[in-house]
């Protein structure tokens, strides 16, 4: 690569820059009092300096006059992202409307467009040039969404600015991927004091440039180079930013669904969702700077790998970050008799959330695409690209589509709820993928004499399906454990004593009702067998003459017997050891009333 010792320079001088000129700007802000307050429809809780976005279009500018000598598009780009600067410095300080400002962004995307930047998606030009405006302006706005936790926003845009560095190192655009070196490097200096607890927010004057000049960078990377295949220019500029498209799409649909204005602002990201099923701040924020890498990641492979396996890959993304989403989308961020009076007043909306809940044709086109992508995987890993046998895969995809799906729906695939799938649902999955593979090898022998197949095939094809099937149904159940429930930082942290069935019955109540804010610490029993065992994460304690210790130790504030076989003796020692230390102890029951007995017959009211 013919990076010389003066790349480093001008990058290390980029962040440097932004390094020294951020609390600088951060001091001018407080003075004169550009200071984000706390409102209930943003994140941050204290009042926050502004304006961080001029550091960092400084030390673009300046870097960017001292070592760049020039680009075929740079310095339109940067002048346009300049523009969009000043619009966003000016919404700051004078707070304008949100019309004015998207007339300053068509204005800002008509004028790099009019100078040849373009999304070649299209044999139209004239709708090429549409498709680029519509993207300069969706992906300005959806950095300006993302900005709403500290770190987000600049730190996404530091892996974006990255990956879109290395594609244009993979299409031979060099001092482009300088450029976007030096952007990186300047919200990486940034981002010192942006990231959590921050000192100073980008503002719309960051926040819209850093959109525009990403979103303009992206044109460039597919519109020139050497990588001229559709999928590149397709899925490259997508993928480098794919999370805040997805935020911006994820956030608006719920807010539509929800029966809420898109355009007001609102606690209800991807990010205040992590937050709100109990991951902190930071590793919210990380998980999401984890997913921006992967599909980093994926634009580079998409570029140099074969179309199908490109394919492929980005279907196993969207799929992960589907079951995600889905998922997200449960957690309740609304006033629950709010959001019933939206809907009330919406008859639409309300029929679609009614939809939305039932989530069977989400599970149905997704298990389509499962059942294509377990058969090409199955041959990808048996025959080489250039084999023949790919055109028997082509031949008998429908005819295996079509069979599977057919028997998924008989042997009730469809009928549980994804939350609580358990050990007799895998048994029915594994029944029915049995059944619809036996039933594809007999319609391929019926229809195509089975010439030429791979038995091979077929039982990798059985094994990935089972995989892929359980899988999905399963997510949300591993996000669950993945995530920290609600409450374990603030919760009252509760001791279950009794580490057999009830005890395990008792922790899944616990964790999936998060409204009794009680949080599970760990087990205690007198069976010294199950002493230092492990029970969904958490340890059982030995209970002879350890609870008060136990107790002391852990900082628990109630014990809950889960056991219904614990005398009555050994109840009392329980209740006097933790009375004298004032820790509450419950039990719980599980009852059957008879309702018949319990009120009167329908003729004596």
């Amino acid at each position: 690569m013919p990076f010389s010792p003066r790349t480093l320079l001008a990058v290390a001088a980029s962040f440097v820059l932004a390094l020294v000129l951020t609390p600088l700007v951060r001091a001018v802000a407080r003075r004169y009092g550009f200071v984000a307050k706390p409102k209930s429809d943003r994140w941050h809780k204290k009042p926050t300096a502004m304006l961080g976005g001029a550091a960092i279009w400084l030390s673009v500018i300046i870097t960017y006059a001292v070592f760049i000598s020039g680009t075929t598009y740079g310095k339109f780009i940067l002048l346009a992202s300049t523009f969009l600067f000043i619009v966003g410095l000016v919404d700051d300080v004078l707070h304008i409307k949100p019309y004015q400002k998207l007339i300053g962004q068509v204005m800002g995307a008509a004028y790099v467009v009019y100078y040849g930047l373009s999304l070649p998606w299209t044999g139209s030009v004239l709708l090429n040039m549409a498709l680029a405006i519509f993207w300069l302006i969706g992906i300005t706005n959806a950095i300006n969404l993302l900005d709403n936790m500290d770190g987000l926003a600049s730190g996404i845009a530091v892996i974006a600015a990255g990956f879109l560095a290395l594609s244009f190192v993979n299409t031979g655009q060099y001092t482009e991927a300088l450029v976007m070196l030096i952007f990186a490097a300047a919200l990486l200096g940034f981002l010192v004091y942006n990231s959590n607890p921050a000192s100073i927010f980008m503002g719309d004057c960051g926040s819209m440039f850093v959109g525009f000049f990403l979103a303009s960078s992206a044109l460039i990377n597919v519109s020139g180079g050497r990588s001229r295949s559709f999928l590149p220019v397709l899925a490259v500029p997508i993928l480098v930013l794919f999370i805040p498209i997805f935020d911006t799409t994820f956030v608006t649909v719920l807010r539509k669904l929800s029966g809420r204005s898109a355009s007001v602002g609102g606690r209800d990201h991807t990010s205040h969702r992590l937050v709100a099923l109990g991951m902190s701040e930071r590793n919210a924020v990380l998980m999401l700077y984890g997913f921006a890498g992967l599909s980093g990641v994926l634009a580079i492979l998409v570029q140099r790998a074969r179309l199908d396996v490109s394919l492929a890959a980005i279907a196993g993304f969207t799929i992960v970050l589907t079951l995600v989403g889905v998922y997200l989308a449960g957690v309740k961020v609304y006033d629950e008799s709010e959001a019933e009076i939206a809907l009330k007043e919406k008859p639409l909306y309300t029929f679609l959330v009614d939809v939305s809940h039932k989530r069977r044709i989400f599970e149905v086109l997704l298990d389509v695409v499962l059942v294509i992508l377990a058969y090409w995987i199955s041959y990808a890993i048996k025959f080489p690209p250039s084999s023949p046998a790919w055109n028997l895969f082509i031949r008998t995809l429908p005819v295996l589509v079509f069979m599977k799906m057919s028997v998924f729906l008989v042997m009730g695939v469809y009928r549980g709820l994804w939350r609580y799938t358990s050990m007799s649902d895998m048994v029915v999955f594994v029944k029915a993928v049995a059944v619809s593979s036996v039933a594809s090898v007999l319609m391929v022998l019926f229809v195509f004499r089975f010439e030429g197949f791979s038995r091979t095939v077929f039982a990798i094809d059985a094994v990935l399906m089972f995989l892929l099937l359980g899988g999905s149904r399963l997510a949300f159940r591993l996000f669950r454990q993945m995530l920290p429930a609600v409450g374990t930082q603030n919760g009252r942290r509760v001791l279950i004593y009794g580490a057999g069935d009830g005890g395990e019955l008792l922790l899944r109540e616990l964790r999936n009702n998060r409204d009794l804010n009680l949080s599970p610490i760990g087990f205690l029993d007198d069976d010294p067998a199950k002493s230092g065992k492990v029970i969904h994460g958490l340890r059982v304690f030995g209970g002879n003459g350890d609870l008060a210790s136990v107790c002391a130790q852990h900082e628990i504030h109630e014990v809950v017997i889960s056991s219904s076989k614990m005398t009555d003796e050994r109840v009392q020692e329980v209740l006097r050891s933790c009375t004298e230390r004032e820790i509450s102890v419950k039990r719980m029951r599980i009852t059957i009333e008879d309702l018949h007995s319990r009120w009167p017959k329908a003729d004596e009211f």
